[in-house]
This record gives C-alpha cells, sequence and structure tokens, in this order.
C-alpha cells in the first residue's frame, strides 16, 4: 500500500461527496461516514465538505434494518463529484445492478477517489474499479470476494487507503476512515477534535485489524479447538498451562497441537501468547493502567519478560507503543468560543449547487457552542 503524506488543506474550495445507497445498506456505516464531515464544518465553521446520498432514479432505498431513506439525488442529476463512496449492507452481491456498474466506471473516468464501506466494495470490484487495489470490507464478505475476484488485495484491517480508493469494514469502522482522511486534509488537530465532540476514545488506524470471529474462519467443523480458543480468551490474566487446557476440552495434549497447527497454522502457546499481547495492546492504547498492570492483567509474571515478548512481537516496547500512540492522536485544542474571524458571519450558499444536507447542516451548527471552534491557519 502506497501511504499519503499529512496533507493539510486549508482551502476555501469544499470536497464533494457522493454516497451511493445500494438496497439494504447499512445505516449505522453511513452514518458513521457522514457524521465526521458535518462535525468538521460544524467546528471550522466553514464548508469544508459538501455530501449528496444518491440512488439510480432517486427513488427510497430501503436500509437493512427496515428505515426508508430518501436519497438527495438521482445519479443522473449528480454534480461533479470529487468522491463516490458506496454503502453496502446485507444481500450485497445482489443489489449490484448493471446500471451501479455502468455510473461507478464512469464515475472513475471523472472523479478523483472512489470508495466503499461496510460491503460496498462488492460493486467496485465488480465493476472491475478494485483490481491491484488493497481493499478493506465486512469480514462475512471477505471469502465470497477472495472466491469471486482474485485481482483485489484484500486485507483483515478495519479501513485501507491505497492511492485514489477508500474502503472500510462495517460498523464503526467507516468513522475511523473519515477522521483519518479529513486529518490529511485539515490536520490531526481537528480530527481529534471531532473525536472528543463524538466521546470517540481511540480514533483506529489503518494498521489496526477487525476481530474475526474464529467461528467465521473455522466453521462447525472444529468444535474442540473452538472450545480451547474461548478457554484460552476467558483466561488472560491467569494462563491455563496446555496440559489443563486439553484436559478441559478432552484431548491429548498431542492432539491439542495438531489441532492449533492444521487450523491456524501455529502452536496453542503461540495463538494463546498473540491473545494475551493483542489485549496487552488493547490496554496500552486504550487506558492510563501503568506498564506493569498491564503486563500482570496479560497474564505475564514479569515486565521484562512482558517487554520482551511485546517486543519480539509487534517490534516496539510497550513503553513505545503508548508513547507513539499518544503523539498520533496529538493534542485537542479546542479554542473558547468562535474565532474573530468568523464573529457575526454568515453563511451564503451558492445558488446554482443541488440542495445538499451539508448546507442545512452548516446553518443550524452556527446556533451551536462549537461552531467555529477550531482555527484553522491558512
Amino acid at each position: 500500500m502506497k501511504e499519503a503524506p499529512e496533507v493539510v488543506n486549508s482551502a476555501a474550495t469544499p470536497q464533494t461527496l457522493g454516497f451511493l445507497l445500494m438496497d439494504n445498506f447499512t445505516l449505522i456505516s453511513l452514518a458513521s461516514a457522514i457524521g465526521p464531515l458535518r462535525m468538521a464544518n460544524q467546528l471550522t465553521g466553514r464548508k469544508l465538505y459538501r455530501w449528496y446520498t444518491l440512488s439510480l432514479d432517486g427513488a427510497p432505498v430501503h436500509a437493512s434494518d427496515g428505515l426508508q431513506i430518501t436519497p438527495d439525488l438521482a445519479t443522473s442529476t449528480a454534480p461533479t463529484l470529487d468522491t463516490v463512496i458506496v454503502c453496502g449492507g446485507v444481500a450485497h452481491q445482489r443489489s449490484v445492478k448493471p446500471e451501479h456498474i455502468t455510473w461507478l466506471q464512469s464515475q472513475a473516468r471523472r472523479s478523483r477517489r472512489l470508495g466503499a464501506i461496510c460491503t460496498g466494495s462488492w460493486a467496485l470490484a465488480q465493476a472491475g474499479l478494485l483490481d491491484g487495489y488493497e481493499v478493506s470490507t465486512h469480514w462475512e464478505c471477505l471469502t465470497a470476494m477472495q472466491e469471486a475476484f482474485s485481482k483485489v488485495l484484500l486485507t483483515h484491517r478495519l479501513f485501507s487507503i491505497d492511492r485514489d480508493r477508500v474502503t472500510s469494514s462495517g460498523g464503526t469502522s467507516p468513522l475511523d476512515m473519515m477522521l483519518t482522511l479529513i486529518g490529511r486534509d485539515h490536520g490531526r488537530e481537528l480530527s481529534a477534535a471531532i473525536s472528543e465532540m463524538f466521546i470517540y476514545e481511540r480514533m483506529r488506524g489503518e494498521q489496526d485489524q477487525q476481530r474475526i470471529p474464529l467461528k467465521h474462519v473455522l466453521g462447525t467443523t472444529q468444535p474442540k479447538l473452538l472450545e480451547a480458543v474461548a478457554l484460552m480468551e476467558a483466561n488472560l490474566e491467569e494462563p491455563i498451562s496446555l496440559d489443563e487446557l486439553a484436559s478441559y476440552v478432552r484431548v491429548s495434549r498431542r492432539q491439542l497441537e495438531r489441532l492449533f497447527q492444521n487450523n491456524l497454522s501455529c502452536t496453542p502457546s503461540r495463538y494463546y501468547l498473540r491473545l494475551r499481547l493483542t489485549r496487552a495492546r488493547q490496554l496500552l492504547r486504550q487506558s492510563s493502567i501503568s506498564i506493569i498492570e498491564v503486563a500482570m492483567v496479560c497474564g505475564f509474571v514479569s515486565t521484562p519478560h512482558f517487554s520482551k515478548c511485546y517486543r519480539e512481537y509487534f517490534g516496539i516496547p510497550p513503553r513505545n507503543e503508548r508513547r507513539w500512540h499518544s503523539l498520533g492522536r496529538g493534542p485537542v485544542k479546542v479554542e473558547e468560543g468562535v474565532t474573530a474571524a468568523l464573529k457575526g458571519s454568515t453563511f451564503v450558499p451558492v445558488v446554482e449547487e443541488p440542495a445538499s444536507a451539508a448546507t442545512s447542516a452548516l446553518s443550524q451548527a452556527q446556533g451551536e457552542p462549537t461552531y467555529g471552534s477550531v482555527r484553522l491557519d491558512s
């Protein structure tokens, strides 16, 4: 993946995004993607982003939870878009129509960036627009996409930003993706302030992985293995010996080792260590408890042993993990009140633009205490 450097863009011209709603799209993913854009406008008091929801004919689209959403526009009347994001959900294969493919391919020839949230990446892949790109999608869709689109470089990451393609898995992961993009466009101070407004304790990065349920990976063919892993997950602070583990699941130690090697390509001890270290990383990033306490909670008898294992597995010591993550977020500096430059200003929409939810949202936000509370250097 080619990582783009952070580029702070203070230009007045807003970026325009179109969210293409597929039948049975996931509403929480759409809200997670649009919410940060709205808050970016509110905090800065500027129209940094405008967005439109789209469907092929402009007719209402049902979300997967049954709610009906009326799009802003039909695809045929959409304005020039900087970014097109396909919003998928359940029954994603049946939702893609030839007209979707044709329109997306036309946008690929015009737009700077294409993206997808949840299972929307299926539509882009079917249109041949993800070949050679690193792509994230909901874990339920991974296996089917791997079989159907061999040229797509699928990952287990929460979201992927690869050149002019931005894709994320489902749920709240679009929020992390949009915060990262906003940070690149307008600086990390703004993305951190948005995170604070949403009471979002930790912005997850591109390297964060989806936690794919082992049942999805193995199916129901290995009940003993699933039982052993469940016992490991329930006993991180006081690890169970392999002999005890084998006894609990009623297999020999040799059988247990064979189960892990054949299905997970590692030894039981290695898998157990991975679970404990992954939990340690979450605690280092998301809590303020001491490194000594993290080591104890994750079943390590001494801090030096914990640090050694952590460094070998993640490539950095625990202390650096916490320091690096803290610096990655950066301090939030939200000034009180609106900036002098914006006091008394009013927002005047451009008449020729199609009606946009971004316009009314920014106008309504002028009454909020946080309106224009983040200063962006010109």
